[in-house]
């Protein structure tokens, strides 16, 4: 009976500071029913970025805080613009829709924000193009993307030029999908043009070149803090399968 009082002191110091700080009340719900757990994963969502404050903390905090709840900042979003339909808000929805995968709502958030006045922002052909690309419509893409380009240095990022080189592969025109690759491939932070990069070379028979870029892909994976390669992983080990290892 001790032990099992022990195990709600935690659950039970967690939940006073959920509510002298008025943070959501499905904390208290997760204290009740995982004493252990939900604890821990509070620990690493709110109380140790409050007492560290760092840019680590705050992403370790995120990450957790996505993990026990992935559509919050979804919902949020879409209380926003029922509230406010601004462009703006109709964006973070189109966003936070993409974060979550579901790219069909996504890409029907920034068509309807493509209406009109903004049909031209640098920002909204970008977010337009890439949730195309992921729905394999790589045509449609690449006309927002070329939009994007003729307006100058907006469409001249490695990011851009990352999407540029998707919608070339998924079209078959290698020859410029292999220039547009090697010039994000370096130049966009993370691992995923790296990782699509070395898919593309495997894909196109280049096999010693897709081993060389998997080697800087290992180099810069092995140089990420442990608690933050969740994303980074998921691009690793696509350019590994890539490679049928």
């Amino acid at each position: 009976m001790i032990l099992l009082i022990l195990s709600y002191v935690p659950s039970l110091l967690c939940g006073v500071h959920v509510v002298r700080t008025g943070r959501e009340m499905y904390w208290l719900w997760l204290f009740a029913i995982a004493p252990m757990l939900a604890p821990a994963f509070y620990f690493f969502a709110v109380l140790l970025p409050e007492m560290m404050g760092g840019r680590t903390a705050r992403n370790v905090g995120k990450a957790a805080r996505q993990a026990i709840d992935p559509e919050r900042d979804f919902r949020n979003a879409m209380r926003a613009l029922d509230d406010t339909p601004t462009v703006g808000n109709r964006m973070k929805v189109a966003q936070a829709a993409a974060a979550l995968g579901r790219w069909s709502d996504s890409e029907a958030q920034w068509a309807l924000a493509a209406d009109g006045h903004w049909a031209d922002d640098p920002a909204v052909l970008k977010g337009h193009a890439e949730a195309l690309l992921e729905l394999n419509r790589y045509e449609d893409a690449l006309k927002r993307l070329e939009k994007l380009r003729a307006q100058g240095s907006e469409g001249a990022t490695p990011q851009v030029a990352l999407l540029f080189a998707r919608a070339y592969e998924g079209l078959g025109r290698n020859n410029e999908a292999d220039d547009a690759y090697h010039f994000a491939a370096d130049r966009v932070p993370g691992l995923e043009s790296g990782a699509r990069y070395v898919a593309f070379m495997a894909k196109t028979g280049r096999r010693e070149d897709a081993e060389i870029g998997m080697a800087e892909i290992e180099r810069r994976y092995s140089k990420i803090s442990p608690q933050l390669r969740g994303e980074a992983r998921i691009w690793r080990d696509m350019a590994v399968k890539a490679l049928g290892r």
